[in-house]
This record gives structure tokens, C-alpha cells and sequence, in this order.
């Protein structure tokens, strides 16, 4: 009882409740600066590729804790769970999505997903979401987009604290501490969380509690040399510890493990930017990250099972920015990026896997007349590894008055294959002895196990395998919007993304035992198309509404041939195989075909808030049970669901914010698709900071 009393009085962190917070209205952001679009400061109402911001108040008064909380409230990304918390955007898997921090990006995916639970959002100033394929800027693993983190840079809160708890007994605690002058601005954030856990590992198969503790470090330091040269300097650092209680089920066989996993994420950058004139600066960055992932375990069988991943990225970049004229805006740069890695599961841990990328971009920006711009790029990325790779886009804004717009972006992205696609070498013993081989060693490493005796099958897709060529997709990107008042805001987008060479996991065989041996192939040809609704409204001086819808429809155009020429099977509910139809086919897994939010938020002028937020997602295809390698209406789903959330909070002159919060009210729940979704959970938060005058 004691315990409870202390929580009602202390009851955790909240919101930025500023008061340039609480006289927000719903405005169309117009004015908003976005860097990542273009690689440098432009203003939203002139980008011409489709935009989000996802601002701090936002992210605040929604009492989100980490990324993944106030992503899955966006248009057109969705959540996946497999291997960790990722994004999909508009249909294309975790690994399409670039993910930066300040323009930095983050590394080590896990089968290509990078696990967005380990980014704390305390600090963070806004999200900028870009779609569409954007390698003409940021390369490899942006065919889909980039999401960029831009952390907090506020010089009149020296010191901001918050704590709260939840669920779960989930603690969550951060400062922030800030020190301009003249010439130096540094800024902290400290944040620790720990939970008793609601989700489950991938693949298990019941839901269990998963410990969790996890702190974060990250320090920002700004020196003027002079009024035109400046040098900054970046730190962040994460550390997390799981307890795993995981049981996975593979081909019939259910393995339970108990263990431990540790990873860490340290990245440090420095800059050095320098302005020759209004109309021309430059900057030179470097950056180092380093991600370790290590887990150790043990089967109920007594079998120990230890992964361990080390990735190492390093990256030196110029870029230039020069404004030629007023209707004319040109930047370019170059760089190169070495990047290694050590894994267990790479033949030997011993050994450090690398690659080199050089490469160099360019963008003009042309403004015939103030209603039209016109934007075009190309990249040439020039990789050890892999082959080279040209990524072009052209993009376009036109204002046909004050309250319309179009915009039109067309656009190449590429991915390269990565490390686990060419020197995978991996059997894992917790899940029932399977084992994927990258393409590198494939064929070498099952003639040795076919010479031993071990192997019982190969398939036709064994005698496939070769060196894998990059994924490669074309972005088409139409939007309208349209301000029909200073508090209205309507968008419509249109979009579809052809991929080429899609890189696929393939059985290529099986060991005498059963279980199945995987590898990669360039086997795929796919799309995704669909429709994007955003509309927001300003009821009154205290209340807005804010809603989105997607419908989204994806596809491999090998099998829609194949079932067009009458070579796919299923079965029917009696179990006998008939024809596969086109109308039974429902495209690509673990995509739904609908998609919709709706957000009312309540703001008085003492400083009072409240929010209401409904989330729903359609069924999606998740597992194929009726062995046609195809995903038709007679495979396994997982049943769509809405979710309702809401948080009220407070604000006091004296520095002090109070906030509480009641996430998933329906208490949904799907252990098996949804491990990352938790029950219905409460939070309550207390923050303090002190406001500069």
C-alpha cells in the first residue's frame, strides 16, 4: 500500500508543457524547416518529395517512451515484430527504411530489421519522415525512405527532469541539461528504463515476461570558432540488457530456452562546418558506430546456444551547399564508408567480414517561378563488394494557388545485399536445427555436408544460388494537398514502388533429420501501391482532430503470372486441390491492406491537455499452410484488431508537469503475431524543468 502512495505522489514524467506548447493551434507547419528531404534547411511548404513531422509536442502528449510507440500512429508505416521492433513504410519491408539519428544512421539489423525499442524519444526535438526512394541522397538501405531523429537544442531549459511508471513495473527516468554562451552550446540527455516485461522474443510461441533494463547517454557540444565556423562534436551511447524465457516452434518441434542477452549501441560524430558567404558553406563530417550483440542461452535439452554480432560502420563526408542565385540551389558532396563485421554465425567470430563504399551525390533545386520548383539528383555509389550503382530522382512542387498544391516525385533506390545474405553460416539450435548460408559459401559449405552424409534433400533452388545482384526498386510518388483554411489541411498520395532483383530466403535443402537449410536468391520481382488520406481540423480554440487512412495493395508479379497461366494450386475447405483464382490472391506477407488513425486532442488555456487516439489495422498473411508458396485466402492470418489510447496531463507556472495515460484500453492482445503489443497498460509521469527567462 505503501508503495502505491508514494507512486500517486510522485507520479511520472510528462510532456514539454511550455507554454509556446500550450498556445499551439493546429498549424499546417507550413513554415517548419525540414533538412532531411533535401540535405540541407528547407522550408516544408517548398520541399517537393512527401513529408511527415512528427513534433515533440506530439510525441509528448502522447506519452510515448520509444520510437515504436509514436511511429505505428503515423501514415502508412506499420510496426513489424520479427527479430525486434521495425518499421515498414508503405508496404516494403524493415529493411528498405534508412533509420538516422542528426543524419547519422544507426546499424545493426538483425535479419535486416534494426530494433527501434533501444531509441529513447526524451530528447528528441522531432522526427522527419520521408517517402519514397531516396538513395539519390542517402544510398543503400533507403529504397523505401528515411525516418530521421533530430534531438532536442533548447538553450532556455538549462535542466528538464522527468520520471514515471507504469505497467509492468516499467521505470522510465531522464534529465536534460542545457549550457549556451556565446561561443559554446552543450547539451545532455540521460535516460534510464526498465521494465519487468510484456513481450515475448520473435517466434515464440507463448507470452512471457521479458526483463528489460536499458540505459541511454547522449551529449551534444557546439564550439563558434568564429561567426562563420563552427565545430561539433556528438556522443551517444545505449546499453541493454533482456532476460530471455523464449519458446520457439519449428517444423512440429516447440525448444525452450532460458538465458541472457546484452547489446550495446555507441556512436560518436564530428563535424567541422564553415561559411564562405550567404550563398556557399560547406561541412566535413566523420562518424563512427559500433553495435555488439551478444546472447547467450540454454535449451531444455541442455544444449547451449551463443550468438554474438559485432558491427562496425565508419563514414567521412564533404558536402557543399551553394545558393547560385535566388531561383537556383545546388549541393554535392562526396564520401566513403568502411564498415566490418564479426559474427558467430559468419563462420567465425575471429573473423571481421568488410566492405567499402565510395560515393558521390548532387541536387539542384530550381525555382522558374515562385509557384513551380523543380528538384533533381543522382547518386553513384562505387562498392567493394557488389556492383556499382547509379540512383537518379527527379521531383516537383507546383502551387497552383494559396490553398492547392501537387507534388511529383519519381525516383530509383537500390539496396546492396548485406553481410548475413552473403556470409551467413548459421544453424540454430534453439529452433529446431535449421540452418541459412549466405550465397558466399553456400555451395562449398553443403558439398561438405553432402560428402558427410548429413544431407537428405536438395532442391532445384540449391543449383540457383549465385553471387546476388543489389534490390533495385522505382518510386512514383503523386500528392495533392489542400488548405482550404488556416485550420483545415487535406492530403491525398498516390504511390507505387516496383522492386527488381527482390532477395529472397529459399529452402535449398534439408538434412537427413528434417530440418531445413536456407539460402538467398535474386528470385523476386514485387510492388506496392496504394493510397494515402491525411486530413487534420481545428474545431475550436481548444480542440483539434487529425486522421489518416491507407490502403495499400502489394504483390510478386512471378506468382500473379503464374496463377494468370493456371500453374498455382490451393486447396478448399474440404482439402482438394482446385485452381488458385487472381481474386484469392492477397500479395505479399505481413501487409494489410488497410490502415486508418484517428487523433482528437483537447488543449485549455491553463495548460490542461487531453488526447484520444484509435488506431486499426486490417488481417495480414503471416504464415503459408497450404504449401503453394503463394498467400492466398486459404493460408494462416493474423486478425486485425484496433486499439484505443488516451493521456491527460497538466502543466503548473512553477515548472512542474503531471501527465497519466491508459494505452490499449481493448486490451488486445496476439502473443504470436503482435509479441511487441502489450496488454492494456497505465502510465502516470511527473516532469520539472526550469524555464530560462
Amino acid at each position: 500500500m505503501k508503495k502505491y502512495f508514494v507512486i500517486l505522489l510522485v507520479i511520472p514524467a510528462l510532456l514539454n508543457a511550455q507554454q509556446r506548447f500550450i498556445n499551439d493551434t493546429l498549424q499546417m507547419q507550413g513554415d517548419s524547416v525540414v533538412v532531411t528531404a533535401n540535405r540541407t534547411e528547407r522550408k516544408l511548404s517548398n520541399i517537393t518529395v512527401p513529408v511527415n513531422i512528427v513534433n515533440a509536442k506530439q510525441i509528448q502528449q502522447a506519452g510515448s517512451l520509444r520510437l515504436t510507440d509514436i511511429l505505428k500512429e503515423q501514415p502508412g508505416l506499420n510496426m513489424t515484430s520479427g527479430f525486434g521492433a521495425g518499421v515498414q513504410l508503405q508496404g516494403l519491408n524493415p529493411d528498405y527504411t534508412i533509420i538516422l539519428i542528426n543524419g547519422e544512421p544507426l546499424v545493426g539489423r538483425t535479419a535486416g530489421v534494426l530494433d527501434l525499442n533501444r531509441i529513447a524519444l526524451g530528447n528528441i526535438k522531432k522526427i522527419e519522415i520521408v517517402k519514397g526512394p531516396s538513395s539519390s541522397l542517402y544510398g543503400s538501405e533507403a529504397m523505401a525512405g528515411v525516418i530521421n531523429i533530430i534531438t532536442e537544442s533548447v538553450t532556455n531549459i538549462p535542466v528538464q527532469a522527468s520520471i514515471r511508471y507504469g505497467t509492468y513495473e516499467t521505470y522510465d527516468a531522464g534529465i536534460n541539461n542545457a549550457i549556451a554562451t556565446q561561443s559554446v552550446f552543450y547539451q545532455g540527455f540521460y535516460n534510464y528504463f526498465s521494465t519487468n516485461g510484456f513481450s515475448i522474443r520473435p517466434n515464440s510461441n507463448s507470452r512471457v515476461t521479458t526483463p528489460i533494463r536499458r540505459y541511454t547517454l547522449n551529449q551534444q557540444l557546439k564550439y563558434n570558432i568564429s561567426n562563420n565556423t563552427n565545430i561539433a562534436v556528438g556522443i551517444r551511447v545505449t546499453d541493454e540488457k533482456i532476460t530471455n524465457d523464449i519458446s520457439v516452434s519449428n517444423g512440429g518441434t516447440t525448444i525452450n530456452s532460458l538465458g541472457k542477452e546484452h547489446n550495446t549501441d555507441q556512436n560518436g560524430s564530428l563535424s567541422l562546418h564553415h561559411r564562405f558567404s550567404n550563398q556557399l558553406k560547406t561541412s566535413f563530417r566523420t562518424y563512427y558506430t559500433e553495435y555488439n550483440a551478444k546472447q547467450d542461452l540454454i535449451t531444455i535439452t541442455g544444449a547451449p546456444y551463443y550468438d554474438l554480432l559485432n558491427h562496425v560502420f565508419k563514414r567521412l563526408e564533404n558536402q557543399t551547399d551553394w545558393n547560385i542565385n535566388k531561383k537556383v540551389n545546388l549541393i554535392f558532396g562526396a564520401g566513403a564508408v568502411w564498415e566490418g563485421v564479426k559474427s558467430s554465425r559468419y563462420d567465425s567470430e575471429q573473423i571481421r567480414r568488410t566492405n567499402t563504399i565510395q560515393y558521390a551525390f548532387t541536387q539542384i533545386e530550381w525555382t522558374p517561378w515562385d509557384q513551380f520548383i523543380i528538384n533533381g539528383g543522382i547518386r553513384f555509389d562505387k562498392n567493394e563488394t557488389f556492383a556499382s550503382a547509379f540512383s537518379p530522382k527527379f521531383s516537383a512542387l507546383y502551387k497552383i494557388n494559396t490553398k492547392h498544391k501537387l507534388k511529383l516525385s519519381i525516383g530509383q533506390g537500390f539496396k546492396a545485399p548485406d553481410f548475413r545474405q552473403i556470409y551467413l553460416d548459421f544453424t540454430n539450435a534453439a529452433a529446431g536445427g535449421y540452418s541459412v548460408f549466405g550465397t558466399a559459401q553456400a555451395q562449398q559449405v553443403i558439398g561438405n555436408l553432402t560428402r558427410l552424409g548429413q544431407i537428405g534433400t536438395l532442391y532445384d533452388s540449391y543449383y540457383q544460388l549465385k553471387t546476388l545482384k543489389p534490390e533495385s526498386s522505382i518510386g512514383v510518388h503523386l500528392s495533392w494537398e489542400y488548405e482550404p483554411t488556416v485550420n483545415s489541411f487535406v492530403s491525398v498520395q498516390l504511390f507505387r514502388n516496383d522492386i527488381q532483383n527482390l532477395i529472397q530466403v529459399q529452402q535449398v535443402g534439408a538434412y537427413i533429420t528434417g530440418a531445413q537449410i536456407f539460402s538467398y536468391l535474386n528470385i523476386g520481382r514485387a510492388f506496392t501501391q496504394g493510397i494515402e488520406l491525411e486530413a487534420k481540423q481545428k474545431i475550436n480554440t481548444h480542440i483539434n482532430v487529425s486522421t489518416g487512412y491507407q490502403y495499400l495493395v502489394t504483390g510478386d508479379k512471378d506468382q500473379i503470372a503464374m496463377i494468370k497461366a493456371g500453374k498455382v494450386y490451393t486447396r478448399d475447405a474440404s482439402g482438394y486441390s482446385r485452381l488458385l483464382s487472381l481474386s484469392d490472391y492477397v500479395g505479399l506477407p505481413n501487409n494489410n491492406t488497410h490502415k486508418a488513425q484517428l487523433k482528437i486532442n483537447y488543449y485549455a488555456a491553463n495548460g490542461l491537455f487531453a488526447n484520444f487516439r484509435i488506431l486499426y489495422r486490417s488481417n495480414w498473411a503471416v504464415n503459408n499452410t497450404n504449401g503453394n508458396d503463394v498467400f492466398d485466402q486459404g493460408d494462416e492470418f493474423a486478425n486485425g484488431y484496433i486499439s484505443l489510447h488516451t493521456s491527460v496531463g497538466t502543466a503548473y507556472k512553477n515548472g512542474f508537469s503531471m501527465q497519466v495515460g491508459w494505452d490499449n484500453i481493448t486490451n488486445y492482445t496476439d502473443p504470436l503475431n503482435l509479441p511487441n503489443l502489450p496488454g492494456s497498460t497505465f502510465f502516470a509521469t511527473l516532469k520539472y524543468q526550469f524555464i530560462k527567462k
